[in-house]
């Protein structure tokens, strides 16, 4: 996929994971910097772009944004939710004014070579458990590999080549076995 064409993609700024209480609202687990900004962006969509709904905030709990969505008004329809991911036209969301600031949807996907330009794989996802966001790399193999997303280990981020460039820690795809196969194979 050309990064025109990623360009163009809708955005999943989070996902509901339950109901709360019995009016309806709806518990989002946000992907956004700002878990309030699930809502900030306008009308969001299931990802097959079928259902649409209008999010207002109406507060917080153990780390998920508490929604009222429009047309939904108890429990059981909040809870039918459970599971569908929310997104929005990547139009919709603010352009990135730093140089080093990344939306993970631009990282899947990209070729990883370290710095020799070894082939090691590509990301499969950017993942976050709480002390900084980590790449998931998939090699030729299907082994996968995390790999902290810092200026140390991934010293190149090449947007426009479709790759990026590692150096990751010693224990970490260290391994010759680790390079796809220059055969093809």
């Amino acid at each position: 996929m050309d990064r025109d064409t990623k360009a163009a993609e809708r955005i999943c700024l989070g996902v509901m994971v339950g109901a709360h209480g019995v009016r309806g609202l709806v518990k989002v687990k946000a992907f956004t910097e700002v878990p309030e900004d699930v809502a900030a962006y306008g009308a969001v969509s299931d990802e097959g772009g079928k259902r649409r709904w209008t999010l207002e905030v109406a507060g917080r709990a153990k780390g998920v944004v508490l929604v009222r969505l429009a047309g939904v008004s108890d429990r059981d329809q909040a809870q039918a939710l459970h599971g569908t991911r929310l997104y929005v036209e990547r139009g919709a969301l603010p352009a990135l004014e730093e140089e080093e600031v990344f939306y993970h949807v631009d990282l899947v996907g990209l070729r990883v070579e370290d710095t020799t330009g070894r082939a090691l794989g590509r990301v499969q996802a950017v993942d976050n458990y709480g002390a900084g966001d980590l790449l998931e790399i998939v090699d030729a193999e299907g082994r996968s590999q995390m790999l902290p997303f810092t200026r140390a280990a991934v010293p190149e981020v090449d947007l426009a080549g479709g790759r990026l460039v590692v150096q990751p820690p010693a224990d970490v795809m260290a391994s010759e076995d680790a390079a796809e196969p220059e055969n093809g194979a």
